[in-house]
C-alpha cells in the first residue's frame, strides 16, 4: 500500500484501522482527521449472512476472509460492570465492549476482502472464544466475492 500523506509504501492495512495512511502519519493526524481516516469502506453495504445478494450474481469467489481481534476487560470496566449486576438488567459496559469488538473484527474482515479484490462478502459469521479469564477472541469471517448486477 502507498500512504496518501507521505507517499511511502507500507504493509497491508489488514491489521490497521486506517485504509489510506500509514501508522506514522495516522499518529500525527488530528482527532477529526483520524476519525475520517477510520471510516469503513463502502463494501459494507455488500455484506450478508446469506450466500446470495438479491439483484447480484457471484462472478468469482475469492476465498475466506477474516478479521480477528482479542480484547480484555479493564479493571475499572469490570468493577463498573459488577456494580451494574447489583441493580440487574443490561450491563451496558460489557454490551459496549462487545459491540466495539465485533465492529472492529467486521471492519478487519471487510478490509481483508478489499485487499484481495472483492466487492462483496457473503456468508458472514462471527465466532468468539475465551482465551483466558477475561480475554476473548472475536472472529468475523465470510467468503470474499466479486459480484455484478443481474441484468433485466
Amino acid at each position: 500500500m502507498r500512504c496518501e500523506k507521505c507517499g511511502n509504501d507500507y504493509p497491508s492495512h489488514y491489521y490497521f484501522k486506517a485504509e489510506s495512511v500509514c501508522r506514522e502519519c495516522f499518529d500525527k493526524m488530528t482527532p477529526e482527521e483520524q476519525a475520517e481516516a477510520k471510516k469503513p469502506p463502502k463494501i459494507q453495504s455488500m455484506t450478508t449472512t446469506a450466500f446470495t445478494i438479491d439483484g447480484y450474481r457471484v462472478v468469482r469467489s475469492l476465498g475466506v476472509v477474516r478479521g480477528i481481534t482479542v480484547r480484555s476487560r479493564s479493571v475499572f470496566g469490570t468493577i463498573g460492570a459488577s456494580l451494574q449486576t447489583l441493580v440487574g438488567g443490561n450491563i451496558s459496559l460489557f454490551s459496549e465492549l462487545c459491540e466495539e469488538t465485533r465492529a472492529e473484527a467486521f471492519e478487519m474482515m471487510v478490509r481483508h476482502a478489499l485487499d484481495i479484490g472483492a466487492n462483496a462478502v457473503i456468508g458472514v459469521r462471527y465466532d468468539a472464544t475465551e482465551i483466558m479469564q477475561g480475554v476473548t477472541e472475536v472472529l468475523c469471517y465470510g467468503t470474499a466475492a466479486v459480484v455484478e448486477p443481474v441484468d433485466g
